[in-house]
């Protein structure tokens, strides 16, 4: 009997979830609130879409063709599915794709460690280096975060990382200074993927009668984010 699980939702073209053109899993569920979610209706651990990993296994393979990059798994957090989250990781990795784990690391990594060692790349949302205004922003520290970093390095395989900037927040320069200090520790980080904050997702808080924090925040400027590029790129690190 196939092992099933909640999907969000599935993109059959993405291009800024890992390297190369990819199919993107977006797995329902998540234990983070963000303040600048843009997928709120992902949160819920009973919603979405019951789906059988091995149907969902053959959609994906039906595009493989077309796929310059392999698969990404997203969300809401993939590894809050784990059990679903690895079979459907296995097949396809059988058939010779690609995967990505797009994580928060919110999941502690002593609990998900088959997935953590057979991912090919993990993309690592840092939310703050900061334990005090991470949990200010997600309602949880980065403990296990960082301890998920941590394993990465150990066994030697890939991560991105991704950060959000956040102005009044995680805009933060000496914060920023921080971060990059801290993380050029680590020699399993090939790049820092820098998102400036957008309110694309303002009109789901609405509809799902969340209050949005944010109405009066304003993303940031085009000087911050290049300022905030320098930082990291002084650091040694790729980053887009």
């Amino acid at each position: 009997m196939s092992i099933t699980g909640r999907i969000h939702s599935l993109e059959s073209f993405g291009a800024v979830d890992g390297p190369g053109v990819r199919f993107v899993v977006f797995f329902q569920g998540c234990p983070l609130r963000c303040l600048f979610c843009h997928n709120p209706d992902s949160w819920d651990t009973n919603g979405g879409m019951l789906m059988e990993a091995d149907r969902l296994a053959e959609n994906i393979l039906s595009y493989k063709n077309y796929l310059s990059g392999g698969v990404t798994f997203s969300g809401g957090e993939p590894l809050l599915q784990s059990v679903f989250c690895e079979a459907l990781m296995d097949q396809l990795q059988e058939n010779g794709m690609h995967i990505a784990i797009d994580t928060s690391g919110a999941i502690p990594p002593e609990n998900v460690k088959n997935i953590l060692d057979k991912a090919d790349l993990l993309l690592l949302d840092i939310k703050s280096i900061d334990p005090t205004m991470c949990k200010t922003i997600t309602r949880m520290d980065n403990h296990n975060a960082l301890k998920t970093l941590q394993y990465r390095e150990k066994i030697g395989k890939p991560v991105w990382i991704r950060h959000v900037i956040l102005p009044d927040y995680t805009l933060d320069y000496p914060m920023l200074e921080q971060m990059a200090e801290k993380l050029q520790k680590f020699s399993c980080i090939e790049k820092i993927e820098l998102l400036p904050f957008h309110k694309m997702g303002e009109y789901k808080w609405e509809a799902l009668k969340e209050p949005y924090q944010l109405e009066k925040i304003e993303p940031p400027s085009k000087e911050d984010m290049e300022k905030i590029k320098e930082i990291f790129r002084k650091h040694h690190f790729e980053v887009s």
